[in-house]
């Protein structure tokens, strides 16, 4: 049974850093990308930025570009969003999102347990 499972989120103040981490099982995962997505409050699911499987390439969302970075442990099944410098812009619940596209990024539908962010002003 497939589950992924995202954590580290919390509360925040503007300026402050959080790692969230996200932890996927049931399937081989460790030789997928990755995607992240979030959800403000009355807001539709927003794409943060993506992994490919290695590590080697990242993508990012212009929100939060040179903010966040991605990355993977090499040796299991979990990869990471370090968000740095956080704005109240940046609460939501984060998602992480298998790739569709093995390897390389491409969505799916596939998105877990979320968890969330709260940044204050």
């Amino acid at each position: 049974q497939e589950l992924l499972v995202a954590s580290g989120g919390g509360l925040v103040q503007a300026g402050e850093s959080l790692t969230l981490s996200c932890a996927a099982s049931g399937r081989a995962f460790w030789e997928y990308a990755m995607g992240w997505y979030r959800q403000a409050p009355g807001k539709d699911r927003e794409f943060v930025g993506a992994i490919n499987w290695s590590g080697a390439w990242t993508s990012y969302a212009q929100a939060v570009k040179g903010r966040f970075t991605l990355s993977r442990h090499s040796t299991d099944n979990t990869w990471y969003l370090h968000m740095g410098n956080l704005k109240p812009e940046d609460t939501g619940d984060y998602y992480c999102n298998p790739s569709s596209g093995g390897r390389t990024w491409r969505p799916s539908d596939s998105f877990g347990q979320g968890t969330q962010v709260t940044v204050s002003a």
